[in-house]
């Protein structure tokens, strides 16, 4: 038997650490080829990192949370043969000592989550009800995702009582179900909604959840943030979104409202170049920029994702809509790649039925305004002396001061409201 050693890969782009974010394996387990050890977090991506051989796991480098320096050892997996690690020999009396060997760098390549992980043939199994679940030690910390975590609150489900099917014992939505359906009186966690709750929990921020707050908290900190906020009557939109969709839906795909709030950016971004702009506060350059790029804010079990639908000035309604929809499923999944979470050139973020009436999102520095969608409401309205239900829609949108001025800012948003209320100026060219 030998040691076979995988070094923190170089990920590229001049990274010379990264934070390890999540071990997928444990000492002891027994891993396969192109199974995935473990999440390391770049400054923009979540990065799987694969084992390149069958073995067992002997040691673990690191833990969730530190910060690792490229080169540095982050697992050892005992395997047939002699490895790719050897032992410094002993010295002997009649030699000086050697210099210890630094074990190689293993031969293998990350990747940034482009399949699904595979499970070991016990986390691939289905759950099943546990008639006598074991606790975890009381300061035990379950692996879940936050829909999870979420979920077992409202429910008032302890997670140390959960059995997790997942890989390294991460507790799933199905886990949740077997314990849920599990008899009553076999479980020993409360489940009760008004069951009184005494525990606490202490949560690392760490991975994708430390960078969301290191890159809220210094933009908050450096961005002269101001918002404005108009309410726009989208009852002609939304009429024309869903005849487009009974004509052309089975054939073209189907339209959400957010590639027709795409088109009028982009219609209303001609006027206002100022806002379709980066500015560097360090070297005090604004960069104006012609094409489009824009940021689809979208939420995720780890977190909140912007990844870019590039030149959206070029896309038709339904090739904007298709990779929206494509980019979210990547972003969700955890599938979006570096290239597809950066460059975004302006954001557009919703929190769809959640919308709410008002809100003041946070730019995405180093880009100089976010244009936020509330939910539609049906209002009565006072349109040419009589009172009509119009459908109504706030955008609720934020710039940064030290580039846009607020009377822009405004005209701005009203060019957006003019196009979209009048929806068919969004095709006259």
């Amino acid at each position: 038997m030998g040691t076979h050693v995988i070094k923190m890969p170089d990920i590229g782009e001049g990274i010379a650490e990264v934070e390890l974010s999540q071990w997928h394996v444990k000492v002891g387990d027994m891993v396969v080829e192109d199974q995935i050890l473990a999440d390391v977090m770049t400054d923009k991506a979540m990065v799987d990192i694969p084992s390149p051989v069958h073995g067992k796991v002997i040691a673990l480098g690191g833990q969730p949370g530190e910060v690792m320096a490229v080169g540095s050892v982050l697992i050892s997996i005992e395997v047939e043969g002699a490895g790719n690690y050897q032992a410094p020999a002993a010295a002997t009396p009649a030699t000086a000592p050697a210099a210890p060997e630094s074990p190689p760098v293993a031969e293998h390549k990350p990747t940034v989550q482009a399949e699904p992980r595979p499970q070991s043939p016990a986390a691939s199994a289905p759950a099943t009800p546990r008639a006598a679940p074991v606790p975890r030690q009381a300061d035990e910390r379950p692996l879940a995702s936050p829909a999870v975590r979420k979920r077992a609150w409202d429910a008032g489900i302890e997670l140390r009582y959960v059995h997790g099917s997942g890989p390294a014992g991460r507790i799933l939505h199905e886990d949740l179900d077997a314990f849920l359906n599990a008899p009553q009186d076999a479980l020993q966690a409360p489940v009760a909604a008004y069951a009184k709750r005494i525990g606490e929990e202490q949560i690392p921020v760490i991975g994708l959840r430390r960078k969301i707050a290191q890159r809220m908290q210094d933009t908050k900190r450096r961005v002269a943030h101001f918002s404005y906020v108009e309410e726009i009557d989208v009852t002609a939109l939304e009429e024309l979104r869903v005849h487009l969709n009974e004509k052309w839906g089975q054939s073209r795909g189907r339209l959400t409202l957010l590639p027709f709030l795409v088109r009028a950016m982009v219609v209303a971004l001609r006027d206002f170049p100022q806002i379709n702009a980066r500015y560097d506060d360090e070297a005090q350059v604004i960069t104006r920029l012609g094409a489009v790029h824009v940021g689809i804010a979208t939420q995720s079990d780890d977190g909140l994702k912007v990844p870019v639908l590039r030149h959206a000035e070029a896309g038709s309604l339904w090739s904007n809509a298709s990779e929206i929809a494509r980019l979210a499923t990547a972003a969700r999944t955890n599938k979006a790649t570096r290239d597809e979470l950066m460059g975004s050139t302006i954001t557009l973020t919703s929190l769809g039925a959640l919308g709410g009436i008002a809100s003041t999102p946070v730019i995405n520095a180093p880009e100089v305004a976010i244009v936020g969608v509330n939910r539609i409401v049906e209002r009565p309205m006072v349109i040419k002396g009589q009172i009509v239900i119009r459908k109504m829609m706030n955008l609720s949108s934020s710039f940064d001061h030290r580039v846009v001025d607020g009377m822009d800012a405004a005209q701005f948003i009203q060019a957006i409201r003019g196009l979209l209320e009048q929806p068919a100026s969004l095709f006259v060219e």
